[in-house]
């Protein structure tokens, strides 16, 4: 005797809802939340912007000249760093305490796919970084930042936005290894912290600059001075093209480990 399975155990096709990849709504709907979140605007576009201000346009030594600008131009491509730095380090912690807060279980219902949750994520944490660099590169427009060509402020730009990236690795192990009400507040001073320990803020000698090489943010920076300094640091000394590189691709490492360990430690929460 043929036995058939009862109609009520099978999703009707016309029931199943169908997956999409990126959802305009989210998107805008992200972007306007982040836009109302006191501290994404604080940390992520107003920080940086000030700092460069304080540093760079209103010091007496502003329009020294330094490699192929000057001084503001310098303080310029360090605070727009940094604020890539934090914007991906931050919002993508949000992203990982919500998946461990049970968002996923929420999007299961909805068009929206995991994957394209990640990447409304992922296009939402580019977004702020690029939104960071621009206010910087505005204010440093407006009050006498200088380089001697004009490519200088693109290549330094595309180095900023491109190798910035990997700071969403650190952010997302971050929001997966830690407790969720503090992943994001963590990833932010972590990046602070290692920006005042890494040749950022402030120019640093001796035994300072010799434990900056191996923090996360100096290989970064550095790369990012590159069109305007050719690796001669402000004391004299020059870093060969290797050394930041090579303190990217370590650190790169490393965040991927970190999400890699977050994973299987949210896991065993569960």
């Amino acid at each position: 005797m043929t036995t058939t399975t009862p109609a009520f155990t099978r999703t009707p096709r016309a029931l199943r809802v169908p997956r999409k990849g990126i959802s305009p709504t989210m998107l805008r709907i992200e972007a306007l939340r982040q836009l109302r979140n006191p501290y994404t605007l604080a940390f992520t576009l107003a920080m940086p912007v000030v700092m460069y201000i304080l540093f760079g346009a209103s010091a007496a030594y502003g329009s020294q000249s330094a490699g192929h600008g000057n001084v503001s131009f310098y303080v310029m491509i360090s605070m727009a760093a940094y604020g890539t730095a934090v914007a991906m380090s931050s919002l993508t912690s949000l992203a990982a305490t919500e998946s461990k807060q049970g968002w996923g279980r929420q999007l299961a219902m909805t068009p929206l796919g995991t994957v394209g949750y990640a990447l409304t994520k992922l296009i939402t944490s580019v977004t702020f970084a690029a939104l960071a660099l621009v206010a910087v590169f505005t204010a440093g427009v407006l009050t006498g930042a200088k380089a001697d060509d004009a490519w200088r402020w693109v290549a330094a730009a595309a180095i900023i936005l491109g190798i910035g990236l990997m700071y969403g690795l650190f952010g997302l192990g971050v929001g997966l290894f830690f407790n969720a009400d503090s992943a994001a507040a963590l990833a932010s001073i972590s990046m602070t912290f290692f920006a005042f320990f890494g040749n950022v803020f402030m120019p640093l000698d001796g035994v300072m600059l010799s434990i900056a090489r191996f923090t996360p943010l100096y290989g970064f920076v550095a790369l990012s001075r590159w069109p305007l300094t050719d690796g001669v640091l402000t004391t004299g000394q020059a870093d060969p093209l290797w050394m930041p590189l090579l303190n990217v691709l370590v650190w790169l490492t490393l965040f991927s480990v970190l999400v890699v360990a977050g994973v299987r430690r949210s896991r065993t929460r569960r």
